[in-house]
């Protein structure tokens, strides 16, 4: 889990690929507010790689990414929002939300953590270390994620989903290492800022029962629809 959680389990991955469209739209409409060509808006053409990776229908796509650009006569209005607290046995939980209605998600927020506990801005931020997260997969056999890292100018490298490298940068270097990650064997699958907790909590030490109820809690957090991304303090 670590630096971003991912849902588990046959019921959770049900439902997922649909939950992963609606963010991804979400994604794009936002990206799409620079302009609808890829060709000129480097981070549309990111997202709309992630969503063919994924299979998304092409009408979906080109929907999202009218709809962001104004060609649609729509208005829509993003506003990325951070709630912070613990899931249950004091495991702490950075959920990033995208929402064009505040009001709707605040309480939702507030009811989803009645079974942890929400807290207030900084009261769980302060451990963990803000970075930037960089997907990649390997353009060649012999592509080498710590030379690549090293060459360009990566903090760190995770193992990845499906044979994929994720390298960790300083928030303002994203970009730059992005740019440079081709250069050296990899293609970008997608690039964000994300949070990595700095003492996460080996699910060794929690009992099958309480590791179940913090699955259960984070399973409920991501099925909500204005969820983005989850950063969990949990090792592994």
């Amino acid at each position: 889990m670590g630096a971003q959680w991912k849902a588990k389990g046959k019921d959770l991955a049900a439902n997922a690929k649909g939950r992963m469209f609606g963010k991804l739209a979400k994604d794009i409409m936002v990206a799409a507010r620079n302009g609808a060509d890829p060709a000129a808006n480097s981070r549309l053409r990111m997202v709309m790689e992630q969503a063919r990776k994924v299979s998304m229908p092409k009408d979906t796509l080109d929907r999202a990414i009218k709809k962001g650009a104004g060609l649609t006569g729509e208005s829509v209005q993003f506003e990325r929002v951070i709630y912070e607290g613990y899931a249950p046995h004091q495991v702490a939980v950075m959920v990033e939300c995208l929402t064009d209605n505040v009001k709707r998600t605040a309480p939702e927020m507030r009811l989803l953590f009645r079974k942890g506990q929400l807290g207030t801005s900084g009261s769980v931020s302060w451990d963990f270390d803000h970075i930037g997260l960089i997907e990649a997969e390997p353009t060649s056999p012999d592509a080498d994620p710590e030379m690549a890292a090293i060459e360009a100018g990566a903090q760190d490298v995770e193992a990845g989903d499906e044979g994929s490298t994720v390298f960790i940068t300083e928030p303002t270097e994203l970009d730059l290492v992005s740019r440079a990650l081709p250069a050296h064997g990899f293609n970008v699958l997608s690039a964000k800022l994300g949070y990595k907790p700095k003492n996460p909590v080996d699910p060794a030490n929690l009992s099958p029962e309480a590791l179940e109820e913090v699955e259960a809690f984070l399973a409920a957090i991501d099925a909500n629809d204005d969820v983005q991304d989850m950063f969990v303090g949990l090792a592994g």
